[in-house]
């Protein structure tokens, strides 16, 4: 690690990480990205590729492979194996890290709302030391994050929640996605909802919904109310019009989706 971070150092800002490659290779290919140097990370997958349970969290090492996300059991049933399930191909998944998808900040990546609706907590190091962000101050916008030029993101806390979900509509499999959603909701013993994580992909620059969210908290878990987040979270969203579908196909897909997405993280919540 003291390495890599002195590497970065060294070598200055047009210096990038490469991780698994999965992100950052086809925009090098694509000539979208052209760094002056390569830092290859992949042997610090042995330190920073683990899914462990840590005082009533999850944490999880920026080197962790999309696989193992999908295989973790403390993952089960819940919004990280729904998003890794339709993540790309098998190849992408054995491949990829979920460091360098959230790192890369693509607006149609998956795990940066995936994380977004779960609160998650993101500990960059530099030689410096460490310091811990949340997902709105990490991620900045369409392809820019917190994570400095001589800084590695080597971590990313997952609080328990109740129950959470992942829904995500594209044309094909291991497309990006036409529209997708991320909801994790805490419920009260009657049914109340105590606390909402509500994010988007491909719809925005903006992956987080606060209103949607502001609106969940203290109702409760209802048809109803799920509805008018629904509504919310449609409005919130600013789609463009390209070869996937119109702005207006998008908005109505992403309130499709976040009924759907909100009705599975609450039946998941009571044990449904």
């Amino acid at each position: 690690m003291e390495h890599a971070l002195s590497l970065l150092e060294e070598l200055g800002p047009e210096a990038r990480l490469l991780a698994g490659g999965q992100s950052l290779l086809p925009m090098m290919k694509l000539r979208l990205a052209q760094p002056d140097h390569l830092v290859d990370i992949d042997p610090l997958a042995q330190i920073l590729g683990y899914v462990e349970a840590h005082e009533g969290a999850i944490r999880i090492g920026a080197m962790t492979r999309h696989r193992d996300l999908l295989e973790s059991p403390l993952l089960a049933d819940g919004i990280f194996s729904d998003a890794e399930r339709v993540i790309a191909d098998p190849v992408v998944r054995n491949r990829g890290t979920i460091g360098g998808a959230l790192c890369q900040a693509d607006p149609a990546e998956d795990l940066s709302a995936v994380c977004a609706a779960v609160k998650a907590q993101l500990v960059i190091r530099s030689r410096a030391g460490e310091r811990v962000v949340d997902m709105h101050e990490f991620h900045k916008g369409p392809y820019e994050t917190a994570v400095g030029p001589a800084e590695i993101l080597v971590e990313i806390r997952v609080p328990r929640r109740g129950g959470s979900a992942y829904l995500k509509v594209d044309r094909r499999v291991g497309d990006w996605a036409v529209a997708a959603v991320g909801a994790a909701l805490d419920l009260d013993e009657d049914g109340t909802i105590t606390s909402a994580g509500l994010a988007l992909a491909a719809v925005g620059g903006d992956i987080t919904c606060a209103p949607a969210e502001q609106a969940l908290v203290g109702e409760p878990a209802s048809e109803k109310t799920y509805a008018r987040a629904a509504q919310l979270a449609a409005a919130a969203c600013e789609p463009v019009t390209d070869q996937r579908g119109s702005k207006e196909y998008k908005r109505h897909v992403v309130g499709v989706l976040t009924e759907r997405a909100l009705r599975c993280a609450s039946q998941r919540a009571e044990g449904v």
